[in-house]
């Protein structure tokens, strides 16, 4: 028994004729018969009647005839939805990630892919850190996690789209304001506004440091990046923060200077999800979009 079988008696129990089917299918009616009898030997019962004009269901015909139909509109409608997921006609891309990592990483992306798919519902949930992310996950909520790239995750595949470079925020009116990069002894003995040490990030950098052998202080901790660079500008200590794509500080005439520190090894970040053979062809285009934006975003000269 096919679905081909059950669509084309479903035709003829609606036609009451084995010819007129034949003739919208452009096939014999010996074909359409098979079908016919395929499914009668399947069932083991006798599904049409002959009569003068054409057949009609018997009362077993007729039980099987409305329970294809139901579900033969069941599947035409399933398969139509899934058509509007892969043209964009509709749908859903869920996303988990930081607070501030739309702005920073997604902004073009999110524009351009509305422009390609306005009718497809992009639904963002704000994790606080790549741990929660991968929760999340797990979890079967989202589709995908942009996260900073870390060790291994059990039931996770992570693929990084950027890395990061390494950053000092400092005051325009500080002495490594004017330095063209920072080393490593510059660092020593500075007193950091520091990120949250539990944080993928944090972890990245304070082995960065361990590395270099540098040791500094720290008497304030944020959450997020761009609380570091708000409290650097307000002379609240330095921060040394990853190189967000488009993120700049004016050469002159603002309080905010970006240093860059080589000497650290880049933060990669990118997406998470659960497998990425199980995406859906949306989530897919806006994972692409986004690696696009960020890739075009250096291009131009972003940090």
């Amino acid at each position: 028994m096919t679905l081909d079988d059950l669509r084309v008696f479903v035709a003829v129990c609606r036609a009451g004729s084995l010819s007129a089917v034949a003739r919208d299918l452009s096939c014999t009616q010996s074909a359409v018969s098979q079908h016919v009898k395929r499914l009668e030997r399947e069932t083991g019962v006798r599904l049409l009647e002959r009569r003068p004009r054409g057949v009609v269901p018997t009362a077993a015909g007729r039980v099987l005839c409305e329970a294809a139909a139901d579900g033969i509109a069941g599947l035409d409608l399933a398969l139509r939805r899934l058509g509007d997921l892969v043209n964009g006609e509709g749908g859903s891309v869920r996303i988990t990630t930081g607070g501030t990592t739309v702005r920073h990483f997604m902004a073009e992306a999110i524009v351009s892919f509305r422009r390609r798919y306005p009718k497809v519902s992009l639904e963002f949930q704000t994790e606080t850190s790549s741990r929660g992310c991968f929760d999340a996950l797990l979890a079967g909520d989202p589709d995908l996690a942009w996260v900073t790239v870390g060790g291994p995750v059990r039931g996770i595949e992570q693929r990084p789209v950027v890395e990061l470079p390494w950053v000092l925020a400092v005051r325009s009116d500080d002495p490594l304001a004017a330095r063209p990069r920072i080393d490593a002894a510059d660092l020593a003995g500075i007193r950091l506004v520091r990120l949250p040490p539990n944080s993928t990030s944090g972890a990245h950098l304070d082995t960065g440091f361990a590395e270099l052998g540098v040791r500094t202080g720290s008497d304030t901790s944020v959450a997020d990046w761009d609380t570091a660079l708000l409290l650097a500008e307000l002379g609240l200590g330095h921060a040394v923060v990853p190189a967000v794509p488009g993120l700049t500080a004016p050469a002159d005439g603002g309080p905010l200077r970006l240093v860059p520190v080589p000497a650290l090894r880049p933060l990669p970040v990118g997406w998470a999800v659960r497998r990425w053979d199980a995406l859906s062809p949306l989530a897919r285009s806006f994972a692409d979009a986004v690696a696009a934006s960020c890739t075009a975003v250096r291009g131009r000269g972003g940090i």
